[in-house]
């Protein structure tokens, strides 16, 4: 069983998500969000669609462990899934806004669990063979990857300072 601690830990990175983007963000003139060059071929508008991508699908995946026993769940790639969508060419704060309620209402579904639905799993197929993943492991992987991805959109705001 996951400690409440730890718990609170990834609820708390999940919720800073938006925060942190948002605030990295407002005011900024278009052009910079959408701003791409050799050295960095992702856009900030970029990297919210991959977070998005990623909230879509790992957060589905979420609600699927906690809805039923133990599935088998064909694991889908976020990158794969962000080319099925229009999220890179959305207004940036169009985009973030839906981001925002979704985050609101995936930490809505998290925050109503006792400790031991944590722990509840599936099995993914498509990538490695029988691979186990819990609504912790998700969770876990969905704060830590939004969180690289915060401190790329910081740098990546910092460097097109002159756009």
């Amino acid at each position: 069983m996951h400690s409440p601690d730890e718990i609170a830990s990834i609820l708390s990175l999940l919720a800073e998500t938006s925060t942190r983007i948002n605030s990295a963000t407002t005011g900024v003139d278009h052009s910079r969000l959408h701003y791409k060059s050799e050295e960095n071929p992702w856009s900030v508008n970029d990297i919210l669609a991959h977070l998005r991508a990623c909230a879509d699908v790992w957060g589905k995946s979420i609600q699927e462990m906690i809805a039923r026993d133990h599935p088998t769940l064909r694991y889908i790639s976020p990158r794969t899934w962000v080319r099925r969508t229009d999220y890179p060419d959305q207004d940036f704060e169009a985009s973030l806004q839906v981001f925002t309620h979704q985050r609101a209402d995936l930490l809505q579904t998290l925050r109503s669990l006792e400790a031991e639905e944590w722990s509840r799993g599936a099995t993914f197929t498509g990538t490695t063979r029988g691979r186990e993943h819990t609504v912790m492991s998700y969770a876990q992987r969905l704060a830590q990857h939004e969180n690289e991805h915060c401190k790329q959109i910081l740098e990546l705001m910092d460097q097109n300072l002159m756009v």
